[in-house]
């Protein structure tokens, strides 16, 4: 039975959907010296699911560098607090190995971001926006895609949390680690529906306004 995409996607439908999560172990590095190891354990997967979040600034013209770089394998999920750890040589390493694939979305802005901390050469990495639209999907939200994609909702709530606390709370790791961790979920049906075309395309006609006498 073939899977029915979107070309678009309803974000009042996603309330509605089972919530998705991230059910494997979370490791939080929070000093220079543990970033070796955790890069190590990192880059001996086959493939690594990536996103950052970023202290929001609710003060106009203000950017905040990015607080949290989070990489996870297919049961594991590696927090690093970049605004505690700052980007080490190890995880340079990290974002510029050629040998393993990383999977993200709207990967341009994440490695800008990174960027501003420490410049880099960016290695292998696979943004599935470019490729989904491939397919003729125009959401390409993480969130609008996966509910898409997969008839689960992840939540964002904790989005606009702040990402400098002393402690990341529970919420905010769960979320972290999910948004990265979904996008193997995606990368991995993306390269399933792309070789077998056991899919099909459906366009989402636009209600017209109506007209105004």
């Amino acid at each position: 039975m073939k899977k029915i995409l979107y070309d678009t996607y309803d974000k009042k439908l996603i309330s509605k959907l089972p919530k998705a999560v991230f059910e494997g172990r979370i490791f939080v590095i929070v000093s220079p010296h543990e970033t070796r190891r955790a890069v190590d354990f990192l880059l001996s997967k086959p493939i690594l699911g990536i996103d950052t979040e970023t202290r929001p600034s609710f003060k106009k013209g203000k950017q905040n560098l990015v607080s949290l770089l989070q990489v996870a394998s297919r049961e594991e999920c590696f927090l690093f607090r970049l605004n505690l750890t700052g980007i080490t040589s190890d995880i340079v390493r990290l974002l510029e190995d050629e040998t393993v694939p990383k999977v993200g979305l709207s990967l341009h802005d994440d490695i800008c971001s990174l960027s501003r901390r420490k410049t880099f050469k960016p290695g292998t990495f696979f943004d599935l926006q470019d490729h989904f639209s491939e397919l003729g999907v125009k959401d390409l939200s993480l969130q609008k895609l996966y509910a898409n994609v997969f008839g689960e909702k992840i939540s964002k709530t904790q989005q606009l949390s702040n990402w400098e606390a002393d402690v990341l709370s529970d919420k905010q790791k769960l979320y972290a680690a999910t948004d990265a961790w979904a996008c193997i979920k995606l990368y991995d049906e993306y390269v399933r529906l792309k070789e077998t075309g056991e899919f099909e395309l459906h366009i989402v006609e636009e209600t017209p306004f109506p007209d105004v006498p």
